[in-house]
């Protein structure tokens, strides 16, 4: 299992209001699934963050683009795996 930060960077602002509610519904649904770790958007505007869990940058990527901010074009994606560094936080 890996970490994945998922950049979504704004589009359209007008698109990513109309369309919040279903991006948080997907994303309450992948954290049903145990996909995701955390996530939040900028307090800039420039966008948000998912931190996700899985076996491959594949798995993230299909999940980033089903995701409806970015099926809208609301939002684009950008993927890094990340070697997180905690004291505190184990993955399980």
């Amino acid at each position: 299992m890996s970490i994945f930060v998922c950049l979504l960077p704004m589009l359209d602002a007008e698109k990513s209001a109309q369309f919040r509610e279903e991006h948080l519904a997907y994303l309450d649904r992948q954290r049903s699934l145990g996909r995701i770790i955390a996530n939040g958007r900028f307090a800039d505007g420039w966008g948000g963050m998912v931190i996700y869990k899985a076996e491959s940058l594949g798995e993230v990527k299909a999940w980033a683009e089903n995701d409806p901010y970015v099926i809208k074009k609301a939002r684009t994606y950008d993927i890094h795996e990340w070697d997180m560094v905690s004291e505190h936080f184990k993955l399980g």
